[in-house]
């Protein structure tokens, strides 16, 4: 395991804890909490080959929670003296005694044992923060000559994003945490353009919670997928637009991570389904009153919340709560079965890891996050994930089941409901099936279902062998907004009869 940057841990953190934890105290806070973090980030742009942009960011604070009175109360500053983070903490009393005046639900937290002090590294083996600008930028400035080298080829845009995030946590009840995690995504677009018609690949590569390494030798194949997308994306501008109607699909991981995303991650968020969150993109169906009888897809579906996957970008040692990572159902053989949850969450329903409130009283399974020390931590979504079936089928053999459908990689748009329910999702690439076997490429392809209906649907999952850790830096949430990394892992698998839009036509085109 790396060490925890050494100029991260010389700074005064005990002390400024410390001194915004007796003042809490001192003040009547029933809790208090301190977080000091450090975000270094680094986003470069390339456009056919010529750097547009490396843009590097910093940003440091610290923040004090309490709940006095029953009522939050959140402050932040960045001033790192003692004195600073004291006044810090009265400035989170005072807002929880202006807030106390219109509060209607106390707030109370979960019970959570104390863990002593901790030490939580990301697995990477390359810090990218240590390899030269120059380097990252010659790597993707050489990746698109590679693609803008083919004839047809006519743009190319690569970027980089790379994250490392410090984050120093202590409680007045004696938990402490120090943690470093890095993550990073790298990306490439490619443009043809054809008598007036144009279309794009993306590079299929998901973001990751590994370091500079992934670029150079671990975890991708990018020489075999850059060698690839100019013929295929000539396939794809040259492909029939598909004819609407039931298809049965088989989903590659690159694009159903986004499906169980919208449909299961943020559906099984409860402060959405209790509508404490409704505001930035609904609520949601899966209520409490369906926890350990709704039907949520057919027997295959098994789905876990899980804090501790390797390199998972919602991975974690310990969450902004001072919760242990941990891993936990949501979907069992089909049923409904668990939440995410938060401390204060799980004390309000009474419900614990997997929807059991009963078992060891109401527990939080690890979800708050905050994106920054200026913002106060939300229930956030952990590395949700559809597991895959002990010696499964291999995604070839998936195929060969299908009479007639499609075969869908990439994610690219899609929409949802309020509920989480009705939803549509298109892809990178669409490949038609006849008779078990792939036919060709397609364009313009949508499909549309319901949650419930589309889960049911599912027939089949693939074997380990077909399983992808996906994910995206950016879900957003809270109000004001926040945004926070999460991975979502699967198998290839097979869904029956689902319907399918012709993108081209619904737009009116």
């Amino acid at each position: 395991m790396r060490e925890i940057d050494s100029s991260f841990t010389a700074l005064p953190l005990r002390a400024l804890a410390d001194a915004a934890l007796t003042r809490a105290r001192e003040l009547g806070a029933e809790h208090a909490d301190f977080r000091l973090e450090r975000i270094q980030s680094q986003h470069i742009r390339l456009h056919d080959a010529t750097l547009e942009s490396a843009v590097d960011s910093y940003v440091i604070g610290l923040a004090v929670r309490v709940v006095k009175d029953g009522t939050w109360g959140f402050a932040a500053g960045i001033d790192l003296t003692t004195a600073a983070a004291a006044r810090v903490a009265e400035q989170a009393v005072e807002v929880a005694g202006v807030a106390a005046a219109v509060n209607r639900e106390p707030i109370e937290l979960a019970a959570e044992p104390v863990h002593g002090e901790r030490t939580w590294v990301s697995s990477y083996d390359v810090d990218p923060f240590d390899v030269p600008t120059g380097e990252k930028v010659g790597l993707l400035t050489e990746w698109s000559r590679r693609l803008l080298g083919d004839a047809g080829v006519d743009h190319v845009d690569a970027s980089l994003l790379q994250i490392k995030e410090n984050k120093f946590y202590a409680d007045a009840a004696g938990t402490v945490t120090t943690q470093q995690r890095v993550r990073l995504h790298p990306s490439v677009n490619a443009v043809a353009i054809t008598d007036g018609a144009f279309d794009t690949m993306r590079t299929l590569a998901p973001p990751v919670g590994r370091g500079y390494e992934y670029l150079t030798s671990t975890g991708w194949d990018w020489d075999a997928e850059l060698a690839e997308m100019p013929a295929l994306l000539a396939a794809k501008l040259a492909a029939p637009s598909v004819e609407a109607g039931s298809y049965d699909l088989v989903i590659a991981p690159s694009n159903l991570w986004l499906t169980i995303h919208e449909s299961i991650g943020h559906a099984t968020e409860l402060d959405r389904a209790l509508g404490y969150e409704a505001a930035y993109a609904g609520t949601s169906f899966a209520t409490p009153d369906k926890l350990g009888s709704m039907r949520y897809g057919s027997a295959v579906m098994n789905v876990t919340g899980d804090r501790t996957a390797e390199h998972g970008l919602a991975t974690i040692g310990y969450d902004d709560e001072g919760v242990a990572a941990q891993s936990w159902d949501i979907v069992s053989a089909g049923v409904f079965v668990g939440y995410q949850l938060d401390r204060r969450i799980a004390r309000l329903t009474g419900l614990s890891a997997g929807g059991d409130g009963r078992a060891g009283g109401a527990r939080s399974n690890g979800c708050a996050f905050a994106d920054s020390p200026a913002s106060m931590p939300l229930q956030r979504m952990a590395n949700v994930s559809l597991r895959p079936a002990d010696g499964g089928p291999s995604t070839d053999e998936l195929i060969a089941g299908v009479d007639r459908g499609i075969y869908i990689m990439g994610d690219k748009s899609w929409s949802i409901d309020m509920q989480r329910s009705n939803f549509q999702f298109t892809g990178q690439r669409f490949y038609r099936i006849e008779r078990g076997r792939l036919a060709g490429q397609l364009r313009d392809v949508a499909y549309q279902a319901t949650t419930t209906e589309f889960w049911n649907s599912m027939e089949a999952v693939g074997g380990p062998q077909t399983y992808v850790l996906g994910g995206a830096f950016n879900c957003g949430k809270g109000q004001p907004g926040q945004v926070a990394p999460v991975s979502h892992g699967c198998p290839a698998a097979l869904f029956r009869g689902v319907n399918v839009l012709n993108a081209l036509k619904e737009a009116g085109k």
